[in-house]
């Protein structure tokens, strides 16, 4: 499988998983707010943060109908989806400072572009990587412009077949991308849990030979568990101040509590994937000795007397001969006088 190098951490299989907190719009146009979500993000352990840029007018024509689900989260039916956008638009300048916040913080800046303008300043804002988002997969000339800026892309694969997937891979890789990363996702805020498909990874996986993972839009956070148990080398996961905001997405995301734990639980699923050889553990070692069992005389035996399948049974504790060599015990001679349920032994 292909690696993929971002701010100097390396994303590939059996590598710490990427964990990136989707702040998105989740500033609602507040870039204190923004602040805020990137101290949530480093306090928490993500290894980025991630925000979208765009230029409303330049996304959605002035009548575009929001999707029901942003009609639903926003309590605002008739709103058209650019006026929404407005409001959940912040400047470059703005982005800006978050950018050097978050290296002040220590947490890798991202943000998804949506428009030229946006993929150019960032460019010039030497992100790391670029994210596109699942809406943007059908768009093959912005996805051309975006891997001509020859840095690291990941791209979301929400709403996708597998054909538009590989259309969009061939673009990006006609375009000289050479590092790539496809996030599985449902496009759906919050996704019900009988959509998330996550077996979808495996396909991308064996299919691209590139890292894969998962934009997790799902309440809670057992798929982002499940899916790093599955292999995932991505999450990402949006999160929010509190869930009760105003705004499109705060339902579907986490509070800071929740990202920590979040965090703190794919921390250990990656310790307990271990390396997949079958082998007792450092810990069982003890636990060896008293929960397996030993060849023991079931009555006494007298030295010389032959050692058959009725004068000897198999009982804990398991540190004398192992049941193992059973058959290699049976019809030796005593070397010893034996009491009952005393350990045997091999000469």
């Amino acid at each position: 499988m292909k690696t993929v190098t971002i701010a100097q951490k390396t994303i590939a299989e059996g590598a710490p998983v990427f964990i990136i907190a989707e702040a998105g719009c989740n500033h609602n146009g507040d870039t204190g707010l923004a602040m805020a979500l990137i101290d949530v993000a480093a306090e928490a352990g993500a290894d980025a943060v991630k925000f979208q840029t765009f230029i409303s007018e330049e996304i959605a024509t002035p009548s575009a109908g929001k999707a029901d689900y942003q009609k639903k989260n926003t309590g605002n039916g008739n709103e058209t989806q650019c006026a929404m956008l407005k409001k959940l638009e912040l400047s470059f300048d703005s982005f800006k400072t978050l950018k050097e916040y978050c290296e002040r913080k220590d947490i890798v800046f991202l943000s998804t572009p949506f428009d030229y303008r946006s993929v150019d300043f960032l460019d010039e804002l030497e992100i790391a990587a670029f994210k596109i988002a699942s809406g943007e997969i059908t768009n093959l000339p912005f996805l051309a412009y975006i891997a001509r800026k020859r840095k690291p892309i990941i791209l979301s694969t929400g709403m996708s077949t597998m054909e538009e997937v590989i259309k969009a891979e061939e673009t990006l890789d006609q375009a000289h991308n050479l590092e790539l990363i496809l996030l599985h996702c449902t496009s759906a805020y919050p996704a019900p849990i009988e959509d998330v498909n996550l077996r979808a990874m495996d396909s991308l996986y064996h299919h691209f030979k590139v890292p894969v993972g998962l934009s997790d839009h799902t309440r809670g956070s057992a798929i982002a568990l499940a899916a790093v148990a599955l292999g995932a080398s991505v999450i990402e996961k949006h999160i929010t101040l509190d869930k009760s905001l105003p705004g499109p997405d705060h339902q579907a995301s986490l509070e800071p509590d929740e990202l920590k734990a979040l965090i703190k639980d794919i921390r250990s699923v990656e310790k307990a994937l271990g390396n997949g050889i079958k082998k007792p553990s450092l810990s069982e070692a003890k636990t060896r000795l008293f929960a397996r069992k030993s060849i023991v005389t079931a009555t006494p035996v007298k030295k010389g007397q032959v050692l058959t399948e009725s004068n000897l049974t198999v009982k804990r504790p398991g540190t004398g001969v192992s049941p193992l060599q059973w058959d290699q015990v049976i019809g030796r001679k005593a070397m010893r006088d034996f009491d009952k349920d005393e350990l045997i032994e091999i000469d």
